[in-house]
């Protein structure tokens, strides 16, 4: 199993400008290698320029600049190659699906924030000075970084990666180690229907509360962003500006995954089997399509286009796909078992007389089966169902 950990750095002044400086030379390194695919492939001759070649002439551009770009890891600028080789294959890869390409693009320094190093040892070296009761991370140029590591890092260090968040400083690792051993089976089984009014439902009649961070967050962010665009381009003003607008994007995004984290925990804790909607997250926060009207170019009808992008907002703000991934990430560690199911009619089928209908849901909350009669929570409805279609799904695999 591969895992990856992640802790902050507290690097000195002095490092903090050569970590700056270092991602500077590694997006140079990126863009010029961009330019010189896209000029080759622009010639009469229409030559492809691929990371083989690139890589070997690695020495050469190192000799060139000893200042710059020989003073790195050559192993860390093979990855930055890499990773441009792989933004070309994704390009390659939605055009033969008809897919919209997006062709890769230069980088400016503020927006390249990773350097990656393929092997611990290698231009790096995680808890390099072992005699120190502080963890420090050596890396090439940089010297010691002191890390501020809030739980030990268990198995082998594999690869070691360089990340800025702000002003602050993260080096993240993935450590192959041996499968964990699974948590004591509780007996328990569950389904979760996820919701906006609830971040989710459980089948045996619980709720979890939606947090709704992004809404809380929404009148600092909107000041924020307001403030940010009454500064001049290119001024210290507006560089300030953008790091306040940052930070509060930052503040939500881990607030979100705190509770994602915690949330998936219980559940993985009191659940042996969990199911869930297999949820199309992307195309249920598609905007709507416009309705011209007929015989008047540039005029449309109404097509509730407001009312839906409140509605995406607020699925993007309970982040049901994080949350999911998350839950899947510690069901394998956990030795617990996620299946997703089917979510139509879910929440309008009755989990006892099985009639299906519209009219079974007259309220976004209220159940009420017109056949039998029988009344819920509609999102204890769709969980209940939910369990059932997984047990059912999980039973008809093979053993």
């Amino acid at each position: 199993m591969i895992r990856a950990y992640k802790f902050l750095m507290r690097p000195t002044v002095r490092q903090s400008q050569t970590l700056s400086e270092m991602l500077r030379d590694h997006c140079s390194l990126y863009n010029g290698a961009l330019q010189e695919r896209r000029d080759a492939y622009r010639h009469v001759s229409k030559t492809t320029v691929r990371y083989g070649q690139q890589s070997a002439q690695l020495k050469a551009v190192r000799a060139f600049d000893p200042e710059r770009q020989g003073r790195w890891s050559f192993s860390s600028q093979q990855a930055t190659l890499r990773r441009l080789d792989k933004a070309f294959a994704a390009f390659f890869r939605r055009v033969k699906a008809g897919e919209k390409p997006g062709y890769p693009r230069f980088r400016s320094v503020g927006r390249f924030d990773t350097v990656d190093f393929p092997k611990d040892g290698d231009g790096c070296r995680w808890d390099a000075a072992p005699h120190d009761p502080v963890t420090r991370v050596r890396f090439q140029g940089v010297g010691h970084v002191r890390v501020h590591q809030h739980r030990p890092v268990v198995g082998k260090v594999k690869t070691v990666s360089v990340k800025r968040e702000g002003k602050r400083w993260y080096v993240i690792l993935t450590a192959e180690q041996a499968q964990p051993k699974p948590l004591p089976a509780t007996g328990s089984v569950a389904g979760i229907d996820m919701g906006l009014a609830h971040f989710l439902a459980d089948s045996d009649g619980g709720f979890v509360l939606n947090p709704r961070h992004g809404r809380k967050a929404a009148a600092k962010l909107g000041a924020a962003q307001q403030a940010l665009s009454r500064c001049k381009r290119g001024s210290k003003r507006r560089r300030k500006a953008v790091q306040v607008v940052a930070r509060l994007h930052r503040k939500v995004r881990r607030q979100r995954l705190d509770h994602a984290h915690k949330t998936a925990l219980d559940l993985i804790r009191e659940h042996d089997v969990i199911a869930h909607e297999d949820l199309t997250i992307r195309n249920m926060s598609k905007a709507p399509t416009p309705k011209p009207v007929p015989g008047k170019p540039g005029a449309f009808l109404p097509n509730g286009a407001s009312a839906k992008a409140g509605l995406n907002g607020s699925i993007a703000d309970a982040g049901w796909g994080v949350f999911l991934a998350i839950l899947n990430a510690k069901a394998e560690s956990a030795g617990r078992e996620v299946m997703a199911v089917d979510p139509r009619n879910t929440s309008r089928r009755c989990p006892e007389c099985g009639h299906t209908a519209k009219e079974n849901r007259p309220t976004q909350e209220k159940f009420h089966c017109q056949e039998c009669g029988h009344q819920a929570h509609a999102d204890t409805v769709g969980a209940l169902n939910v369990l059932r279609a997984g047990l059912a799904r999980r039973e008809a695999q093979p053993a």
